[in-house]
């Protein structure tokens, strides 16, 4: 199995979520909907699971949304995540449609002050890895009173 040199950055140019990243480049977060249900298509195929349309397009969302799951990640299963730990990933329900739920990261919070169905916002930041060149935009969530 060949490793891309920006592993374990994500794939921004994979065409089923290019829209999705380059959205967040501009600080945007982006889901594709369906033209015939108006269900959210998350994760993104060619048809819609909700109705099987073929017509998405991707829509701006408000970036308000609960906190579903989480896990506190504090052994490094990867080299270039050992500098972020603890590391907080979790599962976040959009306010627009909470059967979509998006993984994560939790950020400006300790785990302790994470709760079911906390609200929490979007907020971007950039992706780094120490030895790896780049950088990717990415939808990180915080706690909606962490501002």
């Amino acid at each position: 199995m060949e490793t891309r040199a920006e592993f374990p950055l994500p794939d921004v140019a994979w065409e089923p979520t290019r829209e999705f990243w380059s959205a967040a480049a501009r600080d945007e977060l982006r889901l594709p909907r369906c033209a015939s249900c108006a269900a959210f298509a998350w994760y993104p195929g060619e048809r819609c699971r909700s109705c099987g349309g073929a017509q998405l397009a991707w829509e701006r969302l408000s970036g308000r949304a609960t906190l579903f799951s989480w896990v506190v990640v504090r052994h490094p299963f990867l080299p270039q995540f050992r500098e972020n730990l603890p590391l907080v990933t979790g599962l976040v329900a959009v306010d627009e449609d909470p059967r979509v739920r998006l993984p994560t990261r939790i950020v400006e919070c300790t785990p302790e002050e994470l709760a079911i169905d906390m609200p929490v916002e979007v907020v971007f930041r950039d992706l780094t890895f120490p030895g790896v060149a780049g950088h990717v935009r990415a939808p990180l969530f915080r706690p909606l009173a962490a501002r």
